[in-house]
């Protein structure tokens, strides 16, 4: 699939679905972020922190 198929495809969802994936991708972004700069992470324990909170009403 193109980045413009999934540029289009990400346009077509509804806000609440956006924000949804987002905050369900955060911890893998964390860890390859942290990844890419040579640091150690447990994306599991990434996720268990992320579990205990919750996405801001903005």
């Amino acid at each position: 699939m193109t980045w413009q198929k999934n540029i289009s495809r990400w346009r077509k969802l509804k806000p609440a679905q956006r924000k949804a994936r987002r905050w369900a991708d955060a911890p893998r972004q964390v860890a390859d972020s942290m990844a890419f700069e040579g640091e150690p992470v447990n994306l599991e324990w990434l996720k268990t922190l992320h579990n205990r909170r919750t996405p801001r009403a903005s």
